[in-house]
C-alpha cells in the first residue's frame, strides 16, 4: 500500500498538484501511526505542518477516509442524530480473550491491510460482523480497537434514535444511516442491534418490524462501501435466521476462563502500588466474572483501599470484594 501512495506522491510532484501531495503524504503519517512508528510520524507531520501554507486540512487519520462536511442524519419525527462519531486510542494490549477470538479478529484486520490484493482476486476484506456473547466480554471494546489500529473513525449507530413511533419511520432511519457510512470509511459498530434484526416469526411482534427486519437485511446484501460493518448483540437467540448468513464472520464472546482471568488481574492491577497478590488465586476464585466485572472488582478493591487509609491492597481485602461480585451476579436475571 506504501508503495502505491510514494508513487502517487512522486505524480503530484510532476502535476504540482499540492491537494493531492498532502493528501497521500498524510496517509503515509497514518500508515506510520497505525505501525507504532510515532516518531517518524511526528517527524514526517512536522515537515508538513512548517510547509507553505496551503489552505487545506492536515488531519492524516481524516483527511483519506472522510469528508468533514457530511452531515450527520437525523431522526425525522425528533430531529435526534441517527449515530456519534468518536475517537479512540487503544490497541490490541487492551483486549484480552481466546486465541480463537484473537485470530478471527486480526485477521479482520489484516483483511483491510491487504485489500487491494485481494482485489486482483476478486475477494473483499471481510466486512459484515456479527459479535455476540453475554455483556461485559469484549464486544464494544473490539470495535473501538478496531476503530483506532485501522485508522477509521467509529460511528456509533443510536438505536433509540432509529427506532420511530411512526409507521415507516424506521426503515428510513436505516437506510440514512447506511447512505451516510457508504460515503467514507469507518468501523461501524450497530449495538444492541436485535432491536431491528429480531425474529419475523415471532408472535410478539407487529408488522412494522417484520418489515424493518426485511428492509434491514436488504440493506446489508446491497451494501458496497468501504467500512466495516459490526453488529454486537447480547441476545443471539431472538435474531431472525436470515442475518446469520448475511455476515461475513461471526464471533462468539465467551466468558474468560481461568486463564485469562489471570491475565487480566494482571493487567488492571499494573498501574497502582499493591501488596504480593496471588493473580493465580484470585483468577481461581473469580469463575463466571467477565473481563468488565474483573475491571469493576479492581477499581472496587482500589476504593476501599483509599476510603480505609491503606497502603496497599491486600489478597483479603479483593477476595471479600470478588465475593461481593459473586453473590451480585447471582442476582441479575437469567439471559432471555
Amino acid at each position: 500500500m506504501k508503495s502505491q501512495y510514494i508513487k502517487e506522491i512522486f505524480k503530484s510532484f510532476v502535476n504540482e498538484d499540492k491537494q493531492k501531495f498532502l493528501e497521500y503524504a498524510n496517509a503515509i503519517i497514518s500508515d506510520e501511526k497505525k505501525l507504532n512508528h510515532q516518531l517518524f510520524a511526528n517527524e514526517l507531520k512536522d515537515i508538513i505542518e512548517n510547509t507553505d501554507k496551503v489552505n487545506v486540512v492536515h488531519d492524516p487519520d481524516y483527511n483519506k477516509y472522510y469528508k468533514r462536511n457530511i452531515p450527520i442524519p437525523r431522526d425525522n419525527e425528533k430531529g435526534f442524530p441517527l449515530l456519534e462519531l468518536k475517537e479512540y486510542e487503544l490497541n490490541w494490549d487492551d483486549l484480552i480473550v481466546n486465541e480463537d477470538i484473537s485470530y478471527h479478529l486480526h485477521s479482520i484486520e489484516k483483511g483491510f491491510w491487504n485489500k487491494e490484493i485481494l482485489k486482483t482476486y476478486g475477494i473483499k476484506p471481510k466486512q459484515k460482523i456479527l459479535f455476540f456473547g453475554v455483556p461485559g466480554t469484549g464486544k464494544t471494546l473490539t470495535a473501538k480497537i478496531l476503530s483506532n489500529v485501522l485508522g477509521f473513525p467509529l460511528v456509533y449507530v443510536r438505536f433509540d434514535a432509529i427506532v420511530s413511533s411512526y409507521l415507516g419511520e424506521t426503515a428510513t432511519n436505516l437506510k440514512k444511516i447506511f447512505e451516510f457510512i457508504e460515503k467514507g470509511q469507518w468501523v461501524v459498530l450497530l449495538d444492541e442491534f436485535d432491536v431491528v434484526g429480531k425474529q419475523r416469526d415471532d408472535q410478539y411482534e407487529h408488522g412494522e418490524i417484520k418489515r424493518v427486519v426485511n428492509n434491514f437485511m436488504q440493506l446489508l446484501d446491497n451494501f458496497d462501501g468501504e467500512s466495516l460493518i459490526i453488529a454486537a448483540t447480547n441476545h443471539e437467540q431472538l435474531l431472525d435466521p436470515g442475518l446469520w448468513r448475511r455476515f461475513d464472520d461471526i464471533i462468539h464472546f465467551e466468558l474468560p476462563d481461568e486463564k485469562e482471568r489471570e491475565k487480566l488481574f494482571r493487567f488492571y492491577f499494573k498501574p497502582i502500588k499493591k501488596g504480593k497478590l496471588d493473580n493465580t488465586r484470585l483468577a481461581a476464585m473469580s469463575t463466571g466474572l467477565s473481563a468488565a466485572d474483573i475491571s469493576q472488582v479492581v477499581s472496587e478493591s482500589i476504593r476501599q483501599m483509599i476510603i480505609e487509609n491503606k497502603t496497599d491492597i491486600s489478597i483479603e481485602l479483593i477476595t471479600s470484594v470478588i465475593d461481593m461480585f459473586l453473590k451480585r451476579k447471582k442476582l441479575e436475571p437469567n439471559k432471555i
